[in-house]
């Protein structure tokens, strides 16, 4: 594939001024760091097996490379062929990064877009996650392509990718770091909801789980934030976003336990107050719920417009009821 998106063509060098103007530790920075600080915990070999391998038709690496990673983590019917449609643009021969990060959502999985730094691949990848990147390999012109590093051998200094045609191109670190740099360091992995990447950040992994909501697919997006709360049990947008779906598909009793138990945590959070207090309600346990949305109303927070609301819902249910018990 040719095309690339704007904002990483601007201030992009061609691969041979780089070799002209840059010393050793210039060209390749990552790599040069590695050598002196390799990922504490990480076998310097790692090779994953079941890696699916698509041979890439003309300028559909997009394609061919995503199939690879879904593939790879048991999503049935996830050919080229079939991804064609979600990734790959006509009018660029080529897919952009934003139609990768969101296609695995139509397969119910997590795209998740690394820090721009070698350790993390080498991380991800000694976790089982094959690394999709995007490099310039253009010898005289750029020449964008999506590759899948499924594997690496650092004391050979050898890097394993499925490309192009390639079902095993062994390419060294340091000629790897040459062609990604032109990316801006661009690389994801693709994991099942369930299974938060090893490098992800709170932050960045509640955005990706966002994203999979905004696609519809609920049960994904309950396991997403499932994951967050076990690898981070405090965080409160995740909590507030797992008792959401469970109310949005009634289960009333489950989303009342996540704000309970968000409430320990958080017991300042107007929003979590007000939310359980309103799923209190739902439950018809308006006696509860008045007392839960009384005490939200005393912190006087940013919210106190919603809060106000829901304590008027609550006190004409309990009109309502004390009209239906009088008749």
């Amino acid at each position: 594939m040719r095309s690339l998106p704007a904002r990483l063509r601007a201030g992009l060098c061609c691969l041979g001024l780089a070799l002209l103007l840059g010393g050793c530790a210039d060209l390749v920075p990552q790599t040069i760091q590695l050598r002196s600080g390799w990922p504490e915990g990480v076998s310097q070999k790692t090779e994953l097996s079941g890696v699916p391998f698509f041979p890439q038709e003309a300028y559909q690496c997009g394609p061919a490379a995503m199939a690879t990673v879904l593939g790879h983590t048991g999503v049935p019917g996830a050919t080229p062929e079939a991804l064609v449609s979600q990734v790959y643009v006509p009018a660029r021969h080529g897919s952009l990064q934003v139609e990768m990060l969101a296609a695995p959502r139509k397969w119910g999985r997590v795209g998740y877009l690394l820090a721009p730094r070698y350790a993390d691949v080498v991380r991800e990848i000694a976790a089982g996650n094959a690394v999709l990147v995007l490099q310039d390999v253009g010898e005289f012109f750029q020449q964008w392509h999506y590759a899948v590093i499924y594997g690496f051998d650092y004391p050979a200094g050898s890097l394993f990718m499925r490309s192009g045609e390639n079902a095993r191109q062994v390419m060294p670190f340091t000629a790897f770091e040459r062609t990604w740099m032109k990316s801006g360091y661009w690389a994801m992995v693709v994991t099942p909801p369930d299974r938060v990447p090893a490098t992800a950040t709170e932050p960045g992994w509640i955005n990706a789980v966002v994203g999979l909501e905004r696609g519809g697919d609920r049960e994904a997006t309950i396991a997403g934030y499932r994951a967050a709360l076990q690898r981070w049990p405090g965080n409160l947008p995740a909590a507030i976003g797992l008792a959401n779906q469970h109310h949005a598909r009634g289960a009333l009793i489950e989303a009342a336990a996540v704000l309970r138990k968000a409430l320990q945590a958080h017991p300042q959070s107007t929003v979590v107050m007000n939310n359980l207090a309103q799923t209190l309600s739902d439950q018809g346990r308006q006696g509860e719920a008045l007392l839960q949305i009384d005490q939200a109303l005393k912190l006087q927070g940013p919210f106190e417009s919603e809060v106000r609301s829901t304590r008027q819902l609550i006190l004409e249910r309990m009109q309502r009821q004390a009209s239906a018990a009088a008749r």
